[in-house]
């Protein structure tokens, strides 16, 4: 059998159908026994496997269309032709990075279709000194602790309790205890705490909040500034007097000292804040704040890639990071399930009997109190735990997997609290086992159309009064429904994670890690119930509002889970679980029930029968994923010497000091056209520089779509007598076309080495100020 060695290099996708087809290009370089290398390129269709929650696919089911190899003989070409195909059938299932997927994908003319979010600007508060956001979930409810008769506030986001016969509020800021007269302050520090409030926290139920009472000072040494609010509110915190720096290429500065994403646009003197993936702007930092999304000045599309506000750009319309973002949305994380044994572990709880609330604009009702997402249909029960769909004939059960879903759920309006599950499917496939998926509507991430074109929104921009039960004995319970405002939501694009975190604004964000909600990663904890008799801020007390799934101890981490919870509680199975590595939605259902998904990249080493397949990277950062069995021996490399790209036409080209060369009669050569200094100047403000993860999926691809299809290289004379300015697909020429490929590939490394920086930075919730962003911790799986 014939050894030989192959290189190949980033696939160049022509269609993408449903997430799961893929039709591309690819440029290779194979060299046979004899030592002579041969550059050539391919069209092969796949199938694709993707886990959204891990952010990697899997190209998989490899089918070799056709090949080309511009300098070989006719001869020649037929054997590398049967010499690339071996290589193909021994290579098996290649992982790539999602981001890489997504930002190669051609995005649809048109913007996907919107939902109707509201968009009305919160109470925006601003400050220059530490900062703490008291809010109540609408108008103040409060109860009596069991010990020493204090009145606390029950929908709080922070401890706050009043003991009987004194007019003033106690705040506990995770710190230090703060006490007023009114909840809109002034705010001080409280010294000595009255002795009914020393009573109430010799509760057991408030033992967390004594234990960490018993360590704050009884001076602390700064004060935070305390902006009370019962609507929907974000603060703007500066660390002092706010300083500006300019952007180069544009009429806008950004703020330095904050963490917020504040800008000016000299021009006009506007401010433009971004908050839930929302922009508005006012006259002046004290307001009126209206939403400007729809009409950004257009220097926020010129922000380069390598500019420390350059994270805004997938909050702009029109942006080639927000059709990213987007598109990202839209991906589906797909998984297999066992019908019986996924049933078998459903457990529905009520507070009292089941009460059904009637969901507006549809004959639909749904469970108000429980944690869990009941839906009545006509005479039917139906159940969306976890990403999966089930019914019953009576609200109680017993479960059983639905087979499919009633077209009538997928008419919930945005307006109602339970419009997630909107965004889970079902189907039965032949073999009875149940196909779920989910997109990123069901954590609380909605698409915005605009006229400029579509942006990620976090939250509906509803606020969905919250559900309130009064047992015989004991206090009160408190369910909230997820939040848009007040929780510090943004869209990530260092990890393209959604997510959320709240507490203490400002430079020393003294609870903002741990009291923290991200409907991205289905975790969440308010502060209100960290230290009182609905959750322990010692075990990390976690909730999901938009999937109603729970854990202690669980960090708050990527998009879809945790790297690992210990002790984690899914009300929908009951059950509880020491430890759990590799987290996701679908990954708590546990493996006897999910029989396919969900775990797709998991591992990257197979031996088989026909050969060994491992990964491996060197010390210099190249990448590169080697094969060895019985029809011989072959390699995956991106070199140092640059990329090579399968062009349109049926010729290999390459970039060589900013310059497109094509191969031709065994040499390069520069075409007849080249890029412009525009095309040039933009792709140069992309990040450039990549860690080894992140080279190890350049070797392995990014792939899109486009109306290219299996378009045929033609016969050799022909495509060398093509002009290199004839139109590709949709229109563009092979220049643009390759100059888009060309910066999909740097976008696409750039983005998966920020994801692979911020899964072994160790940053969590927000991040930290040099990222200016949403982070997260996690291993491999999260």
């Amino acid at each position: 059998m014939e050894r030989a060695r192959l290189v190949y290099y980033e696939p160049q996708v022509d269609a993408w159908k449903d997430f799961r087809e893929l039709d591309f290009r690819l440029a290779f370089e194979l060299t046979p026994a004899d030592g002579k290398p041969a550059v050539g390129i391919a069209r092969i269709h796949a199938r694709t496997d993707v886990d959204v929650d891990a952010r990697n696919a899997v190209i998989r089911n490899l089918e070799v269309v056709e090949t080309r190899f511009p300098a070989a003989e006719p001869e020649q070409q037929k054997r590398l032709d049967a010499l690339f195909r071996r290589f193909v059938a021994s290579r098996g299932d290649i992982p790539i990075a999602l981001d890489r997927l997504v930002a190669l994908a051609d995005k649809p003319r048109a913007a996907p279709k919107g939902v109707a979010v509201r968009n009305d600007p919160p109470a925006i508060f601003v400050a220059y000194q530490p900062a703490v956001l008291l809010q109540t979930d609408g108008k103040p409810v409060t109860a009596r602790t069991a010990k020493g008769g204090a009145e606390f506030i029950v929908n709080a986001n922070w401890p706050v309790l009043r003991p009987p016969g004194d007019g003033r509020y106690y705040l506990f800021d995770d710190v230090s205890w703060l006490s007023a007269a009114r909840l809109e302050g002034p705010w001080e520090p409280a010294g000595r705490l009255p002795g009914a409030l020393v009573q109430a926290l010799d509760d057991p139920q408030w033992a967390d909040l004594k234990k960490a009472s018993n360590k704050a000072p009884a001076k602390p040494k700064a004060v935070p500034a305390v902006f009370f609010s019962s609507v929907p509110a974000e603060v703007i915190v500066f660390d002092g007097k706010p300083t500006y720096a300019p952007i180069p290429g544009t009429e806008l500065v950004y703020a330095k000292n904050t963490e917020a994403d504040l800008f000016v646009h000299t021009r006009t003197n506007n401010y433009y804040f971004l908050a839930a993936g929302r922009w508005f702007r006012a006259a002046s930092l004290e307001g009126p704040w209206r939403f400007a999304s729809a009409d950004l000045p257009p220097d926020f599309a010129r922000i380069p890639l390598d500019s420390p506000a350059s994270r805004v750009l997938a909050s702009v319309p029109g942006s080639e990071a927000a059709k990213d973002a987007v598109l990202l949305a839209q991906v589906p994380t797909r998984v297999t399930l066992d019908p019986k044994q996924a049933a078998a572990l459903v457990d529905v709880s009520y507070d009292g009997p089941p009460e059904f609330k009637p969901i507006e604009g549809t004959s639909l009702s749904y469970a108000a109190n429980s944690p869990d997402r009941v839906i009545k249909v006509n005479n039917q029960y139906y159940l969306c735990e976890n990403g999966a769909w089930f019914y019953a004939s009576a609200p109680t059960g017993p479960w059983t997997t639905a087979p499919s879903v009633p077209s009538e759920i997928y008419s919930i309006p945005p307006s109602s609290p339970v419009y997630n599950v909107t965004y889970v499917t079902q189907t039965t496939s032949p073999s009875g086992y149940v196909d779920a998926s989910y997109t990123a509507g069901y954590f609380g991430t909605f698409v915005l159309g605009l006229a400029a074109g579509a942006i990620i929104a976090d939250g509906s921009g509803y606020w969905y009064p919250p559900y309130y039960h009064y047992p015989a004995y004991g206090y009160p319970v408190y369910r909230p429904y997820a939040a848009t405002y007040g929780v510090g939501s943004f869209y990530n694009p260092y990890t393209g994670a959604y997510g959320a975190s709240r507490g203490v604004y400002g430079p020393y964000r003294g609870a903002t890690g741990s009291a923290s909600y991200n409907p991205y990663t289905g975790t969440y904890a308010r502060a209100g119930s960290a230290y009182g008799p609905y959750g322990s801020r010692a075990s990390a007390a976690a909730y999901n509002s938009y999937t109603g799934a729970s854990a202690r101890a669980g960090a708050v981490t990527g998009p879809g889970g945790s790297a690992a919870w210990a002790g984690g509680r899914n009300p929908a199975t009951g059950a509880a679980a020491a430890t759990r590595q590799a987290g996701g939605v679908y990954a708590s259902w546990g493996s006897s029930v999910v029989q396919r998904g969900g775990t797709t990249t998991a591992t990257r080493h197979a031996t088989t029968a026909s050969g060994r397949v491992g990964a491996a990277r060197s010390s210099s950062g190249a990448a590169a994923v080697a094969g060895q069995g019985a029809r011989g021996s072959g390699g995956v490399a991106r070199t140092a010497s640059g990329d090579l790209y399968a062009g349109r036409d049926g010729n290999v080209y390459r970039r060589s000091e900013g310059s497109w060369q094509r191969y031709e009669n065994g040499s390069w050569s520069n075409t007849a056209a080249q890029p412009r200094a525009q095309a040039r100047e933009a792709a140069g403000r992309e990040p450039l520089q990549r860690d080894s993860a992140a080279r190890d999926s350049s070797a392995r691809g990014s792939v899109g779509s486009s109306s290219a299809g299996r378009e045929s290289f033609g016969d050799r004379g022909a495509a060398q007598s093509r002009s290199f300015e004839r139109s590709g697909s949709q229109g563009a020429s092979l220049q643009q076309n390759l100059n888009r490929e060309w910066q999909g590939r740097e976008r696409g490394a750039a983005q998966a080495q920020r994801y692979s920086n911020f899964r072994s930075s160790g940053v969590s919730s927000r991040g930290s100020a040099g990222f200016r962003g949403g982070g997260f911790r996690g291993g491999r799986g999260r």
